[in-house]
């Protein structure tokens, strides 16, 4: 019977072998903030305000003059100015966070969780009061909440002239700077908690609390859920876009990575211990992670060599046969460990390979599709195999 090689046109590899996490010297705190700009990186925590480094995350100093309120849950740089969201309002610095002002004139919520910077204009979104917006540099703040009051808003996207907003009811999204704001959630479960929102040309992805990930190519008129590879009714907290590598964080399962616009995710945690990870920040080639309760991480994005593709003269990986009935025979050059996972994500099944055939029972799954994950010490190879 014809074998079938990992890795033909559609297949892809994620050479991961140099990629490890490293915890920064920020490493027992709960992390629920991060902004970064140049060599200097910015760390909100939950009780403990602001924390800055100049150096790249190598070492960090408290920031904390003038901040009346130590929950820092946003943070964003404009210019030479740095904003703080807070539970008790909006803050700023011009001097790298040694000195801080609040400036919540006008805020009709305290609580701000999340910024958005278009040009001269500063976006918040609040818990509870929607959004607000400033024309001059925070100094004064109006509300920009037709359609989108009594609302909690944790995330803020920009993708030209429209914003979105990420609510605890689902996605909003507004064509006139915020002035009206129209429901957008075709294709969401009722009411998503959307933490997380991030563009990668004309794709937008949202990362929700307890539902997974979607992915909209429309300008938000519909969504399509993207949960290959992750944990069932993932937890997505954080997204980070860098080229073609599209990163979200999660509450418990780490981070994970993909190359081919969300239809495949992989977990990158070599050397995370706390994978609690609430906030993401891309610093130059540096991946910030801030964990829950583990402080700030680092990774370096480089060091993830990209997508390969295995033609007939590349490798001795072989599956087969694909589609199957009863079983599949993996040819394997080295000692591996096998996974098949549904298409939602679930480990079904787990088999440890030897050098050379081994033959995998696939007689007890039912028929469809599924993703056959290969790991070994260097390198995680994936592919789709069809149960027949």
């Amino acid at each position: 019977m014809k074998k079938l090689l990992l890795f033909l046109a559609l297949i892809c590899l994620i050479n991961i072998t140099n990629a490890q996490w490293q915890q920064t010297s920020l490493d027992s705190t709960l992390i629920t903030s991060l902004a970064a700009k140049g060599d200097t990186i910015f760390a909100g925590t939950y009780g403990r305000g602001v924390f800055f480094s100049s150096n790249n995350g190598s070492s960090w100093s408290v920031v904390n003059t003038g901040l009346t309120n130590a929950d820092v849950w946003a943070l964003a740089i404009k210019g030479d100015t740095t904003f703080a969201g807070t539970g008790g309002g909006v803050f700023f610095s011009s001097n790298n966070g040694q000195l801080w002002a609040a400036t919540s004139i006008g805020l009709t919520n305290p609580n701000v969780e999340a910024f958005a910077i278009k040009g001269d204009t500063i976006f918040v979104g609040t818990n509870g009061g929607g959004v607000c917006l400033s024309s001059d540099n925070g100094n004064s703040w109006v509300a920009a909440n037709t359609n989108i009051t009594n609302v909690s808003v944790a995330s803020l996207a920009i993708k030209g002239d429209t914003i979105f907003a990420g609510t605890n009811v689902g996605v909003y999204f507004s064509s006139n700077n915020g002035q009206l704001w129209s429901a957008v959630n075709n294709g969401f479960p009722a009411n998503p908690d959307v933490k997380a929102l991030a563009i990668k040309g004309n794709t937008i992805f949202a990362g929700t609390y307890g539902d997974g990930m979607y992915l909209s190519s429309n300008n938000g008129s519909s969504w399509t859920a993207v949960n290959t590879g992750l944990y069932p009714n993932n937890y997505d907290m954080a997204l980070a876009i860098n080229g073609s590598k599209i990163f979200t964080g999660t509450a418990g399962a780490g981070v994970f990575l993909s190359l081919n616009n969300g239809q495949l995710w992989s977990a990158v945690n070599t050397g995370l211990t706390n994978t609690n990870v609430h906030v993401f920040a891309i610093n130059g080639d540096t991946l910030f992670a801030g964990t829950n309760g583990g402080g700030v991480w680092k990774l370096p994005i480089s060091q993830i060599t990209g997508i390969e593709e295995i033609n007939n003269n590349a490798d001795s990986i072989a599956v087969y046969p694909n589609p199957a009935i009863n079983k599949i025979i993996i040819e394997n050059s080295r000692e591996a460990t096998i996974e098949i996972l549904n298409i939602q994500g679930q480990t079904i099944l787990q088999q440890q390979l030897q050098q050379g055939k081994t033959d995998i029972d696939i007689s007890g799954l039912a028929k469809g599709i599924y993703i056959l994950r290969l790991c070994d010490n260097d390198k995680i190879t994936i592919t789709r195999i069809v149960k027949e």
